[in-house]
């Protein structure tokens, strides 16, 4: 036997009548005459070559185990259809299918996750790219088109075609554990001394910059993970968001040093595109959701 293959419209027709218990009350519902769902239904077993209703000794159209089977692939399929018909409903206004975002590193996460899970619920036809960089790898993202948005630190961004927002700050504490020798009370001088941890730039945007190094003998880390992790360890001190570790430094994991030579360090966020393609409808409401949490 050729199966055929079913209509949209008679999967409709057949889940309406599932959720409205009766061909009746699913034909009431779809404006249609009962004798016509009737044969819609008739139409699609016959494709089919399976009952999907149980009709004999009822008074209600009770779902065989083929129609129960069958029920969740059909909701699939014009689920998936409502979904493209958002789509293209928000291409043809104007929304992007598509949005690129570069973040900080130093970006605190519950802002992130706060954003995000937002323009989910706000946009969810539109797919997201999420990238996470350290200092000028942001930039370098924006730039080169790979992300349509970027929440950056605090680079120079003139001469380079971008437009910017301030978004926001985090102040930068120096740590290290409780038993490294930079961790005694009381301010301490020669913190230059000792390794300091920093993050590595992967772009050329900031080569020969350098934000708060105060170390003559510096590690280059990719990640902040891994600068957590070595600070945990013992090996070396640095700077790390003071929300990030706050939680060991309650816990004695890790202690604030107060070091003479380096002042208190604010990291200011800028959330910035090109001034060359200026953000959509998407992608400009995650700037002002952004913007707003500062």
């Amino acid at each position: 036997m050729t199966i055929g293959t079913p209509t949209l419209d008679q999967l409709q027709v057949f889940v309406a009548v599932v959720e409205a218990g009766s061909f009746a009350q699913a034909a009431r519902s779809l404006n249609r005459a009962t004798s016509v769902v009737s044969y819609t239904i008739a139409t699609l077993e016959a494709q089919l070559g399976i009952g999907l209703f149980t009709r004999a000794g009822t008074r209600r159209p009770v779902l065989t185990d083929a129609g129960r089977s069958l029920l969740a692939d059909a909701r699939l399929i014009l689920d998936g259809l409502d979904g493209l018909r958002a789509k293209a409903r928000g291409l043809e206004s104007g929304l992007e299918a598509e949005v690129g975002l570069a973040v900080d590193v130093m970006l605190p996460t519950h802002r992130l996750v706060d954003a995000l899970k937002a323009f989910q619920d706000t946009f969810p036809t539109v797919t997201l790219r999420l990238h996470v960089e350290a200092l000028g790898g942001v930039m370098q993202m924006v730039l080169d088109g790979r992300a349509r948005v970027g929440v950056s630190g605090p680079l120079n961004l003139q001469g380079h075609g971008l437009e910017s927002t301030q978004i926001g700050e985090i102040d930068l504490i120096p740590v290290a554990a409780p038993d490294h020798p930079l961790a005694a009370s009381g301010p301490r001088r020669g913190a230059r001394h000792h390794v300091q941890l920093v993050l590595s730039d992967r772009s050329p945007l900031t080569e020969g910059q350098e934000f708060a190094v105060v170390g003559t003998r510096t590690w280059r880390l990719a990640d902040l993970g891994s600068k957590h992790a070595l600070l945990l360890a013992g090996i070396g001190w640095g700077n790390m968001p003071a929300l990030m570790v706050q939680d060991d430094l309650d816990t004695g994991r890790l202690v604030r040093l107060h070091l003479a030579d380096l002042p208190p360090t604010r990291y200011r966020f800028s959330a910035i595109h090109r001034t060359d393609c200026p953000p959509g409808p998407a992608a400009s409401w995650l700037i002002r959701r952004l913007a707003l949490q500062g």
